[in-house]
């Protein structure tokens, strides 16, 4: 009943944040659609969620997963030759990590409630998969709810939030308390900060809530230690939500438990080299595909008094990871645009509901078909603060460095 209550609650919210919206001025800026005429461009069936369809990708993703774990631990060990058998360790961490990412994709729909119609079935195998994968479920979901809820805002979305260009002057720990000026242009520089931010930065805003914008948090709290999405009392949630947050910690314990259990059997390095290591391109992708969502030299964000719901969502960009995007990720790089409108929207209907929405929307839809990989790259390196638009009333653009 708990969990129910909460979930009415902020469904409740959501839809009364929705409901106020209407047209955008046209004044010094383009004009935006409401939330219900970009609805009723979506055939109705977009919104239905299929157990059998679901579950189906849920069974082939663990089995996927399953088999190719089972070949790493028979196969890779017997490998004699020391340089081919790190090779195969390599490309297993690689492979594995390219599966798991899919089963962290479906975990994500359950926070959603797009995986079924049944919230509590939802929550069932999101908490599952996402403790297995070591990502606090609960905490994850009603702070990844609230960026869904406040993309674009320059105070209170919770993720990729950019620097001003004030802030962009300041002396940080990130920049060795140094003038940022005087190596932000230096290539090796950039390449260690994006690996750092790639390899760690989902950890970072897990413990430190980094990224997020300054109004973010539910109530004021001191200290670092009080941002974290693992602390029950922390000020990212609400205290209706304390006991949740505890049963996320609970499942990373149990996860946590059984490896331990697993290096009593295969040893510490094993466990690593099956788990760890594809945890870690795990969120390699989550961290790049949120950031290349979220981040584009044509895309504005906006200041608290001119920010709407419609224009946070519209400030966010489809892009094109071939085979793997589409059959392996679960389209979430293609339909990242109607998964902000719509996010109970199933991800093998995304695609038609935009389809459905790309001759309404016209230029206020945003897809970018360029290497992925390269665009990380060239984004990271570009797009470094934003300014006012003097074209946009309110909105923010990425200044030109």
């Amino acid at each position: 009943m708990a969990t129910a209550t909460v979930q009415t609650t902020t469904r409740r919210r959501e839809a009364m944040g929705e409901a106020k919206l209407a047209l955008e001025p046209t004044k010094g800026g383009p004009i935006y659609p409401d939330i219900q005429t970009i609805r009723d461009a979506i055939p109705a069936h977009c919104f239905e969620q299929s157990y059998a369809r679901s579950f189906g990708y849920l069974a082939r993703d663990l089995t996927i997963i399953g088999l190719t774990g089972w070949a790493g631990l028979t196969y890779i060990p017997q490998i004699q030759d020391t340089l081919w058998r790190t090779v195969a360790w390599i490309a297993y961490g690689y492979i594995q990590g390219l599966f798991c990412t899919g089963l962290w994709i479906l975990a994500h729909e359950c926070g959603h409630g797009a995986f079924s119609p049944n919230q509590r079935v939802n929550d069932v195998v999101g908490w599952f998969a996402h403790s297995a994968l070591m990502v606090p479920y609960f905490s994850w979901k009603f702070s990844h709810h609230r960026h869904h809820r406040f993309t674009g805002h320059m105070e209170k979305d919770m993720a990729f939030v950019p620097q001003t260009k004030a802030d962009r002057m300041r002396r940080r720990l990130a920049n060795l308390y140094l003038d940022p000026e005087l190596f932000e242009d230096v290539p090796v520089v950039q390449v260690f900060k994006l690996f750092f931010h790639q390899l760690a930065g989902w950890q970072m805003y897990l413990f430190f809530n980094v990224s997020a914008g300054p109004a973010s948090k539910q109530r004021d709290a001191a200290g670092w230690l009080r941002v974290s999405h693992f602390e029950p009392t922390s000020a990212v949630f609400r205290s209706s939500e304390a006991f949740f947050i505890f049963l996320s910690d609970a499942g990373l314990a149990l996860t946590s438990y059984a490896l331990y259990l697993a290096a009593g059997v295969v040893g510490w390095q094993t466990v690593f080299l099956l788990y760890v290591a594809p945890y870690l391109w795990v969120h390699h992708w989550l961290v790049a595909i949120t950031y290349l969502h979220h981040n584009h030299p044509d895309v504005h964000h906006f200041e608290a008094q001119s920010w709407t719901f419609v224009k946070g969502a519209l400030a966010t960009v489809d892009r094109d990871f071939g085979f793997v995007g589409k059959h392996l990720f679960h389209g979430i790089i293609d339909t990242h645009v109607v998964h902000h409108l719509f996010p109970r929207i199933p991800f093998y209907k995304a695609e038609e509901a935009t389809n459905a929405l790309k001759p309404l929307l016209g230029d206020l839809y945003h897809r970018d078909d360029r290497s992925f990989m390269g665009q990380l790259w060239s984004v990271w390196s570009t797009c470094k603060y934003v300014e006012k638009d003097p074209a946009v009333p309110g909105a923010l653009r990425w200044g030109k460095n």
